[in-house]
């Protein structure tokens, strides 16, 4: 190598590094202006840069794999409709299209060219949850997308530098939190902005006029270094099930993941019929969370962009509830899409042992609630404070093959647990316990993730609404290795009323809702575990004193350490 090449290079990965660099302020500079929890609390959201062609050249570290992902696919839709010819400095374009955006109408996205010398050279793109887009509200009961909310095709949201008023007097007009929806929209609009100045910057440093030639460098570096990843691991097609729990019956994901010297493939074939519910999944947003299995225990260190991406190839036959047509219901797209790395993983640990954690929760228990006019089933609401508001949590994770499962911790979509203060701030509503869930997490060698039990009630003593989004109620996740299954799930009043784990229901006034939210299956033998760690789980709280005996074979003296003789006894020493 000459030294001139060297350099070149070298300057190359400045080059590369300092784009993730610029995305990762575009990501910070939504979570700083964004008005939603879901952003500025929860991080829902994704940022990325994109060549003229369409294709993701580097994503934000700050995001979830579903818009991400999702994004990384949406934006050639854009590009579709108004080609880089029709576009000029300072247009920025919007949609909230399920099958072209990220899975659902809560997910805004929108798109920025970039221009340098009188010359469009990029697009920035940038997605968030919004926490209402009107219709029946954000749950799983709407029978069609047109239930669900307002419905913005790809359209332009500024021509020449001046928002479009009539798209956001729609905007207003359709919701029920029309400051933070509108907010979120210009937070969305700043952060791409912030991106186009960057990008512009770098490229007077560094005397460029464009970034094609680093970007089809970034897409096929990726590419081949994902492909040098996937030559070796064992060639062959390895099968995978899960059932779910569905809304009004019980889903099956079945996934078949064949390893080639191409690449990889998913196929979802065999999987449950679309659903008469809300439930139903997108295929972009399949592809989004499949592939993000992949990445998981495949090329994890290799940058995520249209290169890596494209070594993994996801289908799922039309009509199931992994590509679902319109207008089928999409809104809690979440609750199904987000099993599937668990399903994939499944796939690859039979081909590559000792990598892939057992299964999680995966899927958010995010409750949503509501309270106003006609929002409360049954219940007379009368002149308490309206209100919206969708609270970010869940329960633990798989244990991993080394490591137990991180507790009440969002796996795959990385998404944060909303602080209960904020949300007692922005709506009338009291949490008064949010804690772990001790002995959810599945027994083994390394323990799955424990769950978190929370109390909520209206501060004012009304009547409000859930629209339940959960699963892992009635199937647990499953352990690995030899390891226990989590704990399911429960959903109820603390009156004791069962409530259902899917769909909108009352909790009347001066009554509480209780969750109790699973915990990750366990990694294998729960007899391997070091007695002295399952001595501090129960300090802890992790795990109670029976659970230590019976599930781990570790006896206890009343002062909380390891009685030796009685558990040697117990594990048949």
């Amino acid at each position: 190598m000459t030294k001139n090449s060297a350099l070149s290079d070298i300057q190359t990965q400045i080059m590369w590094n300092r784009l993730i660099a610029i995305v990762e302020e575009q990501a910070q500079t939504l979570i700083r202006t964004a008005f939603s929890t879901a952003a500025r609390e929860a991080g829902d959201l994704s940022a990325g840069v994109f060549d003229t062609e369409g294709r993701m050249l580097a994503q934000a570290v700050t995001g979830t794999p579903g818009h991400i992902n999702a994004m990384a696919a949406s934006v050639g839709f854009f590009l579709e409709k108004y080609p880089p010819r029709s576009m000029r400095p300072g247009d920025v374009y919007v949609t909230n299209d399920p099958w072209l955006g990220t899975g659902h109408l809560h997910d805004f996205t929108v798109v920025t060219p970039t221009f340098h010398n009188g010359r469009m050279i990029a697009l920035f793109a940038s997605t968030t949850h919004v926490v209402d887009v009107g219709g029946i509200g954000f749950g799983a009961d709407g029978r069609q997308v047109f239930d669900e909310g307002l419905y913005l095709p790809i359209l332009p949201l500024a021509r020449e530098g001046t928002m479009d008023e009539v798209v956001m007097d729609i905007v207003r007009a359709n919701v029920r939190e029309p400051v933070q929806v509108e907010g979120d929209l210009y937070s969305l609009t700043a952060c791409n902005e912030i991106g186009c100045r960057r990008l512009v910057e770098m490229l007077e440093e560094f005397d460029l006029e464009q970034i094609d030639d680093l970007g089809r460098h970034m897409v096929e570096t990726s590419h081949q270094a994902m492909l040098e990843e996937i030559r070796k691991l064992p060639r062959g097609t390895y099968h995978n099930a899960m059932t779910v729990d569905g809304y009004d019956k019980e889903l099956e994901l079945v996934a078949a993941l064949t390893i080639a010297d191409d690449g990889i493939a998913v196929d979802f074939a065999g999987t449950s019929p679309v659903s008469n519910f809300g439930i139903n999944v997108p295929i972009t947003y399949t592809q989004a969370y499949a592939s993000f299995g992949v990445r998981c225990l495949v090329g994890p260190m290799v940058p995520n962009n249209a290169g890596s991406l494209s070594a993994v190839r996801v289908t799922a036959p039309e009509g199931s509830i992994l590509n679902a047509p319109h207008p089928c219901a999409v809104a809690a797209r979440h609750v199904t899409g987000q099993m599937l790395p668990d399903v994939v993983m499944g796939c690859l640990h039979q081909a590559i042992a000792d990598r892939a954690p057992a299964e999680g929760t995966s899927c958010l228990w995010n409750p949503n609630l509501m309270g106003g006019h006609g929002l409360v089933p049954e219940e007379d609401f009368g002149d308490a404070t309206p209100f919206a508001i969708n609270l970010f949590h869940t329960g633990g994770a798989g244990a991993r093959p080394s490591k137990d499962g991180l507790s009440a911790t969002a796996f795959p979509s990385g998404v944060r647990n909303t602080p209960v203060e904020i949300n007692e701030s922005i709506a009338p509503i009291v949490v008064w316990r949010k804690e772990y869930r001790t002995d959810s997490g599945g027994p083994g060698r390394f323990r799955g993730g424990t769950g978190q039990v929370m109390e909520i009630s209206n501060a004012e003593g009304a009547p409000f609404a859930i629209a339940a989004t959960f699963d892992r109620v009635h199937h647990p996740p499953r352990g690995r290795a030899g390891g226990g299954d989590g704990w399911t799930g429960e959903v109820y009043l603390r009156s004791g009323k069962e409530l259902r784990q899917k769909g909108t229901q009352p909790i009347p006034s001066g009554d509480r809702l209780m969750l109790e939210m699973p915990g990750g299956g366990g990694y294998g033998d729960p007899f391997a575990r070091d007695p002295e760690r399952v001595a501090l789980d129960v300090r802890d709280g992790m795990v109670s004193a029976d659970a230590a005996r019976q599930l781990y074979g570790v006896a206890l003296n009343d002062d909380g350490s390891v009685d030796p003789a009685e558990t040697a006894r117990l594990r048949g020493g």
